[in-house]
């Protein structure tokens, strides 16, 4: 079935949208999830994260807390170290969308606000990222999401027209960065919804099976 699209491509997030993340995961064992929230909590640990996402090296980071918080630094070390158990495979359902739509010649890309240092983690936990045409790392431009800067990068490296790309993440404060910039957008929350907007895009044809849309 051919389709009258308005759109060209797909930007798709990558954490908690093509690959589960979890955080807490590092700890199993080790740390109850009460216990691990109250580590996170003490060393700000979004903070720390979105340094690291930004381009700041995780020894600096380190160094950082240890200073700080000199009690937990090898609870950072962990974190680190055990990142791999933090990233819980693929989001069900979307590396069907990401198939469908490489299967109907619909150019698919990444933006990710990642570590340059962790994400060779990424595709191995979800292999469906090497389906992507290219990826922009936040770790390694030394910006990150929402700022518009990697955003406008993003258009120029992939050649991209905005109005007629659709930007999936799941966090709000990107997507509105993203909106603001004339990018189609989908605030994701899971794979059946996100298929349901793709329809009502234009970029994949409705199921016809009597059941409605659905990411299978």
């Amino acid at each position: 079935m051919s389709l009258c699209r308005t759109i060209d491509a797909v930007l798709f997030d990558l954490g908690n949208v093509l690959v589960g993340w979890d955080p807490c995961a590092a700890f199993d064992g080790v740390l109850t999830r009460a216990e691990v929230e109250a580590f996170f909590t003490d060393i700000d640990f979004v903070e720390r994260n979105r340094s690291a996402d930004a381009g700041t090296p995780w020894e600096e980071v380190r160094a950082s807390v240890a200073a700080a918080h000199p009690q937990h630094a090898g609870l950072l070390d962990r974190y680190v170290e055990r990142f791999s158990s933090t990233l819980t495979g693929p989001v069900p359902g979307t590396s069907e969308i990401v198939d469908e739509l490489v299967g109907l010649e619909v150019p698919v890309f990444g933006l990710t606000n990642w570590s340059a240092e962790l994400f060779h983690l990424a595709q191995p936990a979800a292999p469906v990222i090497g389906l992507l045409r290219g990826v922009v790392v936040s770790g390694e431009e030394w910006m990150a999401k929402p700022d518009p800067a990697i955003f406008e990068l993003t258009v120029r490296r992939f050649g991209l027209d905005p109005a007629r790309t659709v930007f999936v993440d799941d966090a709000e404060a990107n997507v509105r960065a993203a909106d603001s910039l004339g990018f189609q957008t989908v605030h994701f929350t899971d794979a059946s919804a996100l298929r349901v907007r793709l329809v009502d895009l234009g970029v994949v044809p409705a199921l016809d099976d009597g059941g409605g849309s659905s990411a299978s």
